[in-house]
């Protein structure tokens, strides 16, 4: 048998890769996040579950955040979407403070947070005649959404009629027809099958590609950072800190068949590095073992 090639590095890029970031990092700052730190009262104490957060995303890029449970990811999206106020430290967006919730940032969660007494195209027309717009401007835009996102067909149809892939691209039309700055997305296809969730993030890229929107996208699947990701935030937990900040060397466009390339194998490498680091159990440790009943009376064993 022979041996597998050595994975290289995550830090070699091609030079096309190299030149994408030289022009990605050229572009105007959309959002800073500066020493943000996020600490909550609890009966055991003072709790920190964000600690010095430092980050830039640029026009146009997209961001993947991702850590272990506990690390504070979605605690750190709902701030910068102003649904949560830090403790310390500022979210700058085009260089103003946020103070709380506003139409430069579109949000979709793990939830399907539609109205289900709305339409698909009254959910997306929503958003825009809060904001002021006429009946008329409204339909038109939501259309023009509906179209991008592939649901035109579906405008008159209710939440309960689409499936969960069909509800999360509304969800993402919504967001978007106010022309956010930023699309904030909090896991988002998290409670969908593997099937439906590889087709949405092929969709989201193409949605991305054809809009001027800078996208922070929080999820827990490596794969997935790494497919959609420019660049991926990982954190670690208790207290949440940034651990690194990784420029994702797999080529764009991106396709399912690069999960087997040398870069995207070196990157997931180094996100399971980073993410499951090994740990050495002292044998002095306790130890939770769970207590196994034999509750068959069957001779033949399966093993």
């Amino acid at each position: 048998m022979l041996n597998p090639q050595p994975i290289p590095s995550y830090l070699i890029q091609s030079e096309a890769v190299r030149e994408r970031f030289d022009r990605l990092k050229s572009r105007e700052v959309i959002l800073e996040v500066r020493d943000l730190d996020k600490r909550f009262e609890s009966a055991q104490g003072e709790c920190t579950a964000l600690n010095g957060i430092n980050f830039k995303t640029h026009r146009r890029e997209f961001v993947c955040v991702i850590g272990p449970s506990g690390c504070g990811k979605s605690t750190l999206i709902r701030i910068l979407a102003g649904l949560e106020r830090q403790t310390s430290g500022s979210v700058l967006l085009d260089g103003k403070p946020v103070e709380g919730p506003g139409a430069d940032r579109g949000m979709v969660f793990q939830g399907y947070t539609l109205f289900p007494w709305l339409t698909v195209k009254k959910n997306v027309m929503f958003g825009l005649k809060m904001n002021g717009h006429s009946t008329m401007h409204a339909e038109r835009d939501a259309l023009q959404w509906l179209d991008l996102v592939g649901l035109t067909k579906f405008a008159n149809a209710y939440p309960h009629q689409l499936s969960g892939g069909m509800k999360q691209r509304v969800a993402i039309a919504r967001a978007l027809a106010n022309r956010p700055r930023i699309l904030l997305m909090d896991e988002p296809f998290g409670a969908l099958d593997a099937q439906t969730r590889a087709k949405m993030q092929t969709h989201l890229l193409d949605i991305w590609r054809n809009i001027d929107v800078t996208v922070l996208f929080i999820t827990h699947d490596l794969d997935e950072a790494i497919f959609l990701a420019d660049r991926i935030l990982v954190l670690k937990a208790n207290p949440g800190e940034v651990q690194e900040l990784i420029e994702v060397p797999v080529p764009r466009p991106r396709d399912y068949s690069q999960a087997t390339s040398p870069e995207f194998l070196a990157t997931k490498a180094r996100l399971e590095a980073l993410i499951h680091p090994p740990t050495a159990v002292d044998e002095e440790d306790d130890v939770v073992r769970p207590h196994m009943v034999r509750m068959t009376d069957v001779t033949d064993n399966v093993e």
